[in-house]
């Protein structure tokens, strides 16, 4: 029957220990083993094993007395309680990182100019816009072409001079030829300008580019008739070009407010 020694908040020395020591392995038989004594006292594994070599020492000569001997004992300074086995070798410390240090200045104050710096990123050259004068001066021409041609046009279809505020402004007067060139052939390059934008969307943009196409189609053919008329000496238009040409500024006002309308929609 082995008596336990209770646990200690200070570790109890070899000295103190060994005649418990003595009296396990007599109970035992032998030399108890490290984890016996470990759990039977409550130490760490070196004293345990310094009490194991006590007893193997006494047990090996016991005619003689040995001379008292000097043990020494390893500090047991945290006694492992919790587990018998010793304790994992500690790991291996992480490598550091090697740092690069700035270059460092010489006698003169200034650093080495044996350092070569970076190379900097170029910048992306930048792209000059076209100029737009040239559009200008093509735009010219065309304009008084296209507006003679539509108010002639107009006045052989019937538009002509009116007054539109009668008992008001008798004296104000307007030719009704001039809403040709300017609703058909604006509306035209607006909705150009809307169908050749990335700003915008796929059927805003398809509406434009076929709106767009039937308004110049519909330009040119009114060009060609003024000058067909005009050439053949005709005072008065046929009645088909007559219609064509009365229902081109509703039409315009259609597909005008059309696209503005699919434009707003868009951006919400």
């Amino acid at each position: 029957m082995t008596t336990a020694t209770a646990p200690s908040a200070y570790p109890a020395p070899i000295e103190a220990l060994m005649p418990q020591a003595r009296t396990l392995a007599d109970s035992l038989g032998e030399i108890p083993s490290r984890n016996a004594l470990m759990k039977e006292f409550k130490i760490g594994a070196p004293k345990a094993n310094a009490i194991r070599e006590a007893l193997t020492d006494e047990r090996a000569e016991p005619a003689e007395m040995p001379p008292p001997r000097t043990l020494h004992v390893v500090p047991d300074l945290e006694p492992d309680t919790d587990t018998l086995d010793p304790e994992p070798p500690a790991e291996a410390p992480p490598v550091a990182e090697v740092i690069e240090t700035p270059p460092q200045a010489t006698g003169d104050g200034h650093p080495d100019t044996n350092i070569t710096a970076p190379p900097t990123p170029a910048a992306p050259p930048t792209r000059r816009k076209p100029p737009s004068w040239p559009v200008w001066v093509l735009a010219l021409p065309a304009f008084v072409a296209i507006w003679s041609g539509w108010v002639g046009l107009g006045e052989l279809t019937g538009f002509g001079v009116i007054h539109p505020l009668p008992g008001i402004a008798d004296g104000f007067s307007i030719n009704t030829a001039i809403t040709l060139p300017i609703g058909v052939e604006a509306y035209a390059a607006y909705a150009l300008a809307v169908w050749l934008s990335d700003a915008y969307g796929a059927s805003v943009r398809r509406f434009a580019r076929w709106s767009a196409i039937g308004s110049l189609v519909f330009g040119c053919a009114g060009q060609v008739a003024y000058h067909l008329l005009s050439a053949a000496g005709v005072t008065s238009a046929p009645w088909w070009i007559t219609t064509a040409v009365a229902c081109l500024p509703v039409a315009v006002l259609g597909m005008g407010a059309a696209l503005a309308h699919l434009i707003h929609a868009n951006r919400g």
